[in-house]
């Protein structure tokens, strides 16, 4: 199983970035791996969020989001890409009124791909990711 993590600060309150991971049918106006994402059940704190996503080709899966007051955890349901996707974005406020946001993922693909691959894949996508909601955070909030 491969595994990525960083931290970053953004330039808006906790409370706002949050807004904008939980706003998961808004992903693919910012994230462009993303082609649609859709809530399609939800209770309580916990939404069932289905992803399309276009990389090398198109696919789809659905993970579990539970929601807090701090931030989103997520657990794999189904899918063509993946046997195993987990992770969490953790935000509170950095002293500033900033958020410092932590991001984890852990994932194992269905397909065989070479460990060393499988690594590049989870990390090479997160510093483009991580820009994306730079760009979106400054969209939204200046």
């Amino acid at each position: 199983m491969s595994s990525a993590q960083t931290t970053e600060t953004f330039n808006c309150s906790p409370e706002q970035f949050l807004a904008i991971v939980k706003d998961y049918e808004k992903y693919g106006d910012f994230l462009s791996e993303v082609s649609s994402c859709k809530v399609v059940e939800s209770s309580g704190e916990r939404k069932l969020v289905e992803y399309n996503i276009h990389l090398i080709k198109k696919m789809s899966y659905r993970l579990w989001m539970t929601e807090s007051e701090h931030g989103v955890s997520w657990s794999f349901d189904s899918g063509d890409i993946f046997k195993v996707s987990n992770g969490s974005w953790n935000v509170k406020d950095n002293g500033e009124g900033k958020a410092l946001a932590t991001y984890a993922v852990e994932a194992q693909f269905k397909m065989f791909i070479p460990g060393a691959i499988t690594k590049a894949l989870v990390s090479k996508n997160l510093p483009g990711m991580i820009e994306a909601y730079h760009k979106r955070v400054k969209e939204l909030y200046g």
